[in-house]
């Protein structure tokens, strides 16, 4: 089901925002609606982002309490992370 959206804004802005969505060949509504789904596009992408980084979380807590997790130094990590970007520019050459 459909529902309205209501708000205010003065004479000369809602007439300007009409003129350029009649440019547009669209009317002001179509338009607010269009923007409206967007950031509603935006906030299913950003909640389903999170619940999934909340998963990779809660995954690697579950391998921490289990005594699976494997902890790495921080300068084995830095020589990891470059062999890695280094593998990554050969293969654009």
């Amino acid at each position: 089901m459909d529902t309205r959206i209501q708000f205010r804004v003065d004479e000369e802005t809602k007439q300007l925002a009409q003129k350029m969505a009649q440019s547009q060949g669209r009317t002001l509504s179509d338009a607010c609606r269009e923007l409206t789904e967007q950031m509603a596009e935006k906030q299913r992408q950003m909640m389903s982002h999170n619940d999934w980084l909340t998963t990779q979380v809660n995954q690697a807590f579950e391998k921490l309490e289990a005594g699976e997790a494997a902890f790495v130094d921080h300068e084995a990590a830095k020589d990891d992370m470059e062999k890695r970007k280094e593998r990554i520019r050969n293969r654009n050459k």
